[in-house]
C-alpha cells in the first residue's frame, strides 16, 4: 500500500482504500476522512505571477472528491494525480464557488492564496458540484456555529466552577477560524478543566490567528480585484474577437460574390474560344475557296497557253481571271482582318488569365487568414 507524506494536518493517501489517513494537529492518534462526494475533471491554479492565467495542475482529467472528518467535523476538498496532492482545500463558510462558463467554475483559497478552477465535461457535472459545494458550505457553517455554542456553554461552566477562562466572544472568534478546534463537553470536573485548559492555550494563539486571517482576507480581496479586472479585460478582448470576426465574415461574401464574377467571366471566356474555334474553321474554308481559285486560275492560263487562237476568249479569261484576283485580295483581307481577330482574342483571352491567377492568389491569402484568424479565436476559447 502505497502513501504521500504530507505536512502535519495534511492527508495521507491511501491505495487500497476509499479513506484519507492523516496526524491531528496535536500530533494524537490518527484519525480517517470519508469521501461523500466523488467527481472528475480537469484541475487548473491561477498564475501565481500574473493572477490573470490559468495553469493546469493535471495533464488529464483527475479524481476530484469531496471529504467529511467525523473528528474535527470539517470538509475539505482534495484530489491527488499520481503521488501528487494538487487539491487540499478546507472549506469555510466564507467561501463561493463561482461557475463561469457552461462547463467551468472556480473558488478561492485564502489558506493556500490560490484560485483553484475545475473544468467539467459536462454542464451537469458542474452543477452538481457545485450543488455539493454550497451543500458543504452550509454544512460547515452550521458546525462552526454549533461549536461556538459548546465553546460558550463550556465557558459558562468553568466560571460556574471558579476557573479564570476566556469570554464567549473570544471563543467564538477562537472557533470561527475554519473550525480547527473542537470542545467536548463533560459532566466531570476533570472534563471541565481539560476544557478550560484548551480554551486558554487558543486564546494565546487567537491573537495571532487573527493578524494571519486578515492578512489572508487583504490578500484574497486583491486576489479577487485582480481576477474581476481580468474577467472585464476579458470581456472586452472577446467584443473585439466578435467584431473581427463579423468583418471576416462580411470580408468572405464579398470575396465569394467576387468569385461569382469570376467563374461568370470564365464562362464567357469559353464562349471567345468556341468563338475563335469557329473562326479558325472560317478561315480553313477561306482557304480553301483560295486553293481552289488559285488552281482554277492555273487551269486557266494553261489554256490561254494551248489556244493562241481564242483570243477573244482570252480576253473573256483575263477579265475573270482579274475579277479572280480582286476577289482573292478582298479574301486576303478577310484573312488578315480574321488573323488580327484571333491574335486580338488570344491577348484579351491572355490578359484575362492572369487576371484571374493574381485573383485567386489574393483569395488563398485571404482564406489562410481567415484559418488564422480562426485558429487564434479558438484557442482564445480555450484559454478562457
Amino acid at each position: 500500500m502505497h502513501s504521500v507524506v504530507l505536512s502535519p494536518g495534511s492527508p495521507l493517501l491511501c491505495d487500497s482504500l476509499s479513506v484519507f489517513v492523516y496526524h491531528d494537529l496535536d500530533g494524537g492518534a490518527l484519525v480517517r476522512e470519508q469521501p461523500i462526494f466523488t467527481t472528475r475533471a480537469h484541475v487548473f491554479q491561477i498564475d501565481p505571477s500574473t493572477k490573470k492565467n490559468w495553469v493546469p495542475a493535471s495533464k488529464q482529467a483527475v479524481t476530484v472528491s469531496y471529504f467529511y472528518d467525523v473528528t474535527r467535523n470539517s470538509y475539505r476538498i482534495i484530489s491527488v494525480d499520481g503521488a501528487k496532492v494538487i487539491i487540499n482545500s478546507t472549506i469555510t463558510p466564507n467561501m463561493t464557488f463561482t461557475k463561469t462558463s457552461q462547463k467551468f467554475g472556480q473558488w478561492a483559497d485564502s489558506r493556500a492564496n490560490t484560485v483553484f478552477g475545475l473544468g467539467f465535461s459536462s454542464e451537469q457535472q458542474l452543477t452538481k458540484f457545485a450543488e455539493k459545494f454550497q451543500e458543504v458550505k452550509e454544512a460547515a457553517r452550521l458546525a462552526r456555529d454549533k461549536s461556538q455554542e459548546k465553546t460558550e456553554t463550556s465557558s459558562n461552566h468553568s466560571q460556574e466552577s471558579g476557573c479564570e477562562s476566556p469570554s464567549s466572544t473570544q471563543a467564538s472568534s477562537v472557533n470561527g477560524t475554519d473550525d480547527e478546534k473542537a470542545s467536548h463537553v463533560g459532566p466531570a470536573d476533570t472534563h471541565l478543566k481539560s476544557e478550560n485548559d484548551k480554551l486558554k492555550i487558543a486564546l494565546t494563539q487567537s491573537a495571532a490567528n487573527v493578524k494571519k486571517w486578515e492578512v489572508e482576507l487583504q490578500t484574497l480581496r486583491e486576489s479577487n480585484a485582480r481576477l474581476t479586472a481580468a474577467l472585464q479585460e476579458s470581456a472586452a478582448s472577446v467584443e473585439q474577437w466578435k467584431r473581427q470576426l463579423s468583418l471576416c465574415r462580411e470580408e468572405n461574401d464579398r470575396l465569394r460574390n467576387k468569385i461569382d464574377e469570376l467563374e461568370e467571366q470564365c464562362s464567357e471566356i469559353n464562349r471567345e474560344k468556341e468563338r475563335n474555334t469557329q473562326l479558325k474553321q472560317r478561315i480553313e474554308q477561306l482557304e480553301s475557296k483560295v486553293r481552289e481559285k488559285e488552281t482554277e486560275l492555273n487551269d486557266l492560263r494553261k489554256q490561254s497557253e494551248i489556244i493562241p487562237q481564242l483570243m477573244s476568249e482570252c480576253e473573256y479569261v483575263s477579265e475573270k481571271l482579274e475579277a479572280a484576283e480582286r476577289d482573292n485580295q478582298n479574301l486576303e483581307g478577310k484573312v488578315r482582318s480574321l488573323k488580327t481577330d484571333i491574335e486580338e482574342s488570344k491577348y484579351r483571352q491572355r490578359h484575362l488569365k492572369v487576371e484571374l491567377k493574381s485573383f485567386l492568389e489574393v483569395l488563398d491569402a485571404k482564406i489562410d487568414g481567415l484559418h488564422d484568424f480562426r485558429r487564434g479565436l479558438s484557442k482564445l476559447g480555450a484559454d478562457s
